[in-house]
Order: structure tokens, then C-alpha cells, then sequence
């Protein structure tokens, strides 16, 4: 039977009406002090803006305290499968109500941010977080996905510049697709030999068959499908980073100090 600690549940409350109250009142109220370009946007627009910036912020919080975890939980990282999974349960907790609070969003504001795919990976995400906050199977590995999280706030940066009107070629625009195609392949490419090293090393283990057939098969299945998508969107993304770095001569883009591309 599922497990659900009253700290976990709080704590997914608490990150469920934080990401609320962001998109609701706090995107508007700091965008507008930031950047004059998020007056003069629709009303599609702000609410992706507002999306975009609730991701934002929980991407930079989430990756920080995952990336703690593995340099400094040596429980969970002695036993990935079983190890203590305190923290990695606070981590994937305000994932969790962050996952509920814009699945909500999507559903409401369809028009504007309607995305099966979304629907289809916030639902995927919690059914496989279930394990970790009701179960505590699985501990180091459901954190360990949260490192892909790093590579959000590039992606959100790419589309605030194309709302806003920055032109494709522009220094910040260029600068934004370089960091956010070499995160992306750093915290989700990269990082693939030794998440399936740490996989391949509890096969036939007492702790990988206490898991059970259910468990074994959701962790192995949606691991080898996140990462074939990431294959994927990596190949995108590095065309795309071509495309925007060099002309159709050749050279690479020189950029003028208005960012205007010569």
C-alpha cells in the first residue's frame, strides 16, 4: 500500500499554490518590471509567458536541489534502488504539485497552452513519481531525471526572445541557443552512459527483485522512451543551433553591437 508521509503531501500543496500564485500574480507583476515588451503582448501570450515562467522558476529550484542530492545524499546514492529516499521525496514532492498545477493550467487555458503531448508527459511523470513519494522505490534515479530540468530555463529563454522580437541572429538570441544546446546535452545526452550504468548494475540483485514486475517494467520502459525523445529533440536542437550560427555560405554568423546580424 502507498505511503504518503503528511510532510510530502504538504509540501506538494505548498509548491502546487506557490506555482499558482506565480502565474497568476507574480510572472505579471515581475515581468512588467523587467521587460516594457510584456504590456504589449496578447492574451495568449501572457499566459504562456506566465507558464514559461512558473517553469522557469521551478526548473532552477528543483535542478539545484537535485544536483545536491547526488553530490551529498550518500544514502540514496549507495543504494539507488532502496536507499533513503528523504530528500529525493521532498525534491520530487514539489515537483509534483508544480506537474499538478500546470496540468490544471493546460487543462483551463486550453486555447492558449493546450498540448497533448504536455497532458501526456505531466500524466506519465506523476504515475512514475508515485513509486518514490508512496513506495520510496527507486530513490536515486527518480531524482536523477530531475537533472534535465537544467536545460527548461534555455528553452523558456528561447521562446521570452521570440515573443519579445529579437531577431533569430541577434547576440542574446545566438548566445541562449549555444548555452541551451550544450545544457541540454550535458544534463540529458551526456549523462545517459551512467544513468543505464547505475540500471545495468542492480539487474539481478535482491533489491531490483523486490521492486516487482509492475515497477521493474514502468522504470525500464518510460527510461528507454524519455531518453529516445531526447535523442531526438538533441538532433533538432542541433540543427537549429547550425541554422542560427551560419549562413547559407558558410560563415559563421558576425553579429553588429545592435545584434543585427550583417
Amino acid at each position: 500500500m502507498p505511503n504518503f508521509s503528511p510532510l510530502t503531501l504538504c509540501i506538494t500543496a505548498t509548491s502546487f499554490a506557490v506555482s499558482q500564485f506565480l502565474f497568476h500574480f507574480g510572472s505579471c507583476w515581475l515581468s512588467t518590471r523587467f521587460t516594457c515588451g510584456f504590456t504589449k503582448l496578447n492574451a495568449k501570450q501572457k499566459i504562456e509567458w506566465n507558464s514559461r515562467t512558473v517553469s522557469t522558476f521551478h526548473a532552477v529550484v528543483v535542478g539545484c536541489f537535485c544536483l545536491y542530492i547526488l553530490v551529498y545524499d550518500d544514502a540514496v546514492n549507495a543504494n539507488p534502488v532502496w536507499g533513503d529516499p528523504f530528500m529525493v521525496k521532498l525534491n520530487v514532492a514539489i515537483t509534483s504539485g508544480y506537474l499538478i498545477s500546470d496540468l490544471l493550467l493546460i487543462i483551463c487555458y486550453w486555447k492558449a497552452i493546450g498540448d497533448k503531448y504536455f497532458v501526456t508527459h505531466h500524466v506519465a511523470a506523476l504515475y512514475a513519481y508515485y513509486y518514490v513519494l508512496g513506495e520510496g522505490m527507486l530513490p536515486y534515479f527518480g531524482n536523477f531525471r530531475l537533472l534535465a530540468e537544467f536545460s527548461t530555463p534555455f528553452v523558456n529563454q528561447r521562446w521570452f526572445f521570440e515573443v519579445l522580437g529579437y531577431p533569430k541572429h541577434s547576440l542574446p538570441n545566438m548566445v541562449n541557443g549555444v548555452l541551451m544546446t550544450v545544457v541540454f546535452f550535458i544534463v540529458r545526452i551526456a549523462v545517459i552512459p551512467t544513468y543505464y550504468g547505475r540500471v545495468f548494475s542492480t539487474f539481478g540483485t535482491e533489491a531490483f527483485h523486490r521492486l516487482g514486475i509492475g515497477a521493474q517494467c514502468a522504470w525500464i520502459i518510460s527510461s528507454v522512451s524519455l531518453d529516445i525523445m531526447n535523442v531526438m529533440w538533441m538532433m533538432k536542437i542541433t540543427k537549429g543551433c547550425y541554422k542560427v550560427l551560419y549562413h547559407t555560405d558558410g560563415i559563421l554568423t558576425k553579429t553588429q553591437k545592435n545584434g543585427k546580424a550583417e
